[in-house]
């Protein structure tokens, strides 16, 4: 403990700055992250915006993954204008931009104000990195590095539970609540940041970029790295379902009204605590189990795959969470889904951390920085192409009010389309009145008939196609590589 004590006093006040605006910039991205999908695509009279499945994924698929794409850019901005500005610049946008989100309800103009979001978090990310990579040295900074990231999970963790709360009350509270939290990061936390030491850069703002993007495309010249950052776009679109997908899935398909019983025969306060007045569990609620998971055994697991070289241990835990997403649905029982969250955990605990030090070995010696901040693009990729599948696929294979279109249109059913006037909840109502339905009947019927939970092999499959590949890059391109 007194090594640990000698190593924690090693770091600069800075350090616990720059984790702490960390923790609330988590705190409130990944509040409203967790719970858009829902909100995007919720019938407009529950204050939700009523989008098809299709532009959900577009929206959010291409917008966050522009955002990983930037720091490309907002990296080379920092470098110019200081740290300290471009984090009060990234702030006043994400605070505004999280309030607007709340105002807009057309599509175009969703997309832009997230799009703005996106700028914002855009700026943050590539200043909060280098300021916990320059307040630590080489005994610190694996330890540092493991704080960091414990701290990006307790922020994802709490976040989905305020907003969750809060967007039972009125879907605009957990904007305001972002908002809110960010604005903290800017009138307390950012008075006590130092920014750490930086080498002036005389060149224009262009030419910085410029130089930016030059120095990417010579990595093209690493054709081994270009290959290993294709094919793990394949495990990012996958493992993002768990925002774009499984929301929505648990929503329209699950009930969870069991999970609040069990809970309220265990204690009737911690079931009020986290369950809705209709004595459900919301599924941001479920699907946050993934960063307690996280937080709870991230050091655990990372201590057991020490011993792994650390492309083996992304194979691994990629397979193993393929297969955690293979099981997330294959009954309608909820309790399954912490199993198989936690299956899927663990290979992400195996996994996501080891991609970033695999990079790390792999790069040049003199080029690590420039390796390093290639491991956003194969993320940009992931995003877009999760946003496609939870898109156009899911909306045509397991999308609940798609398949319920497809069921009255077969039984010849007269049904008005949905409109400003008629929302999803009033199509689904008149539906189960023509077919004799209660609600629960409907949603068994449809689900019996149309096996909506096929959907979670497709993903499945684009996991084990990735985890084949990869295997067969280590073996045919880098048994002879030292890793």
């Amino acid at each position: 403990m007194s090594r640990i004590s000698k190593t924690f006093k090693k770091f600069p006040k800075t350090f616990w700055v720059a984790n702490t605006m960390e923790l609330f910039e988590r705190w409130a991205w990944y509040g409203i992250f967790m719970v858009l999908a829902l909100y995007l695509t919720e019938s407009k009279d529950t204050g939700a915006l009523g989008f098809t499945q299709s532009q959900k994924g577009y929206l959010m698929g291409t917008v966050v993954g522009i955002l990983y794409f930037l720091p490309v850019i907002t990296g080379a901005i920092a470098d110019k204008f200081g740290y300290k500005k471009v984090l009060v610049l990234s702030f006043i946008i994400l605070s505004t931009g999280y309030f607007f989100m709340s105002k807009v309800t057309g599509y175009s103009a969703m997309f832009l104000v997230f799009l703005y979001v996106a700028l914002g978090a855009a700026l943050f990310k590539p200043v909060i990195s280098a300021t916990i990579s320059k307040s630590t040295d080489d005994t610190t900074s694996t330890i540092g590095f493991g704080i960091f990231y414990m701290i990006v999970n307790i922020g994802a963790f709490v976040g989905p539970i305020f907003a969750s709360k809060f967007r039972h009350i009125d879907w605009n509270y957990p904007f305001y609540m972002a908002s809110i939290v960010i604005c903290i990061n800017i009138f307390i936390v950012l008075i006590f940041y130092k920014e750490p030491k930086r080498k002036p850069n005389s060149e224009s703002i262009l030419k910085s970029i410029g130089t930016v993007f030059k120095n990417m495309f010579s990595v093209l010249h690493d054709y081994k790295f270009v290959i290993f950052l294709i094919l793990i776009i394949g495990f990012w679109s996958m493992y993002n379902q768990l925002f774009y997908t499984l929301p929505v899935f648990i929503e329209q398909w699950i009930d969870t009204s069991g999970i609040y019983k069990f809970l309220e025969s265990i204690s009737p306060a911690l079931a009020s605590a986290i369950g809705t007045s209709e004595h459900t569990i919301a599924p941001e609620m479920l699907t946050n189990i993934d960063a307690l998971y996280i937080v709870l055994f991230q050091v655990l697991v990372s201590t057991l795959v020490m011993k792994y070289k650390p492309i083996n241990s992304i194979i691994k835990g990629f397979l193993i969470c393929s297969i955690g997403i293979g099981l997330w649905f294959i009954t309608q029982n909820g309790f399954y889904l912490f199993i198989s969250l936690l299956i899927f955990g663990i290979g992400e605990m195996m996994s996501s951390p080891r991609i970033l030090e695999y990079v790390g070995k792999i790069a040049p010696k003199d080029k690590v920085a420039l390796y390093m901040g290639c491991y956003f693009i194969p993320m940009a990729g992931g995003n877009f192409i999760a946003g496609i599948l939870s898109g156009d696929v899911y909306g045509k294979i397991a999308d609940k009010f798609h398949l319920l279109k497809m069921e009255v249109a077969s039984r010849g059913l007269k049904i008005p389309e949905v409109s400003e006037n008629f929302t999803k909840n009033d199509y689904t109502e008149k539906a189960c009145q023509l077919m004799g339905l209660d609600p629960n009947s409907l949603t068994q019927f449809l689900w019996e008939t149309y096996n909506p939970s096929r959907i979670w092999l497709i993903f499945t499959m684009i996991g084990f196609g990735t985890v084949l590949l990869l295997f067969l890059f280590d073996r045919l391109m880098l048994s002879k590589t030292k890793q």
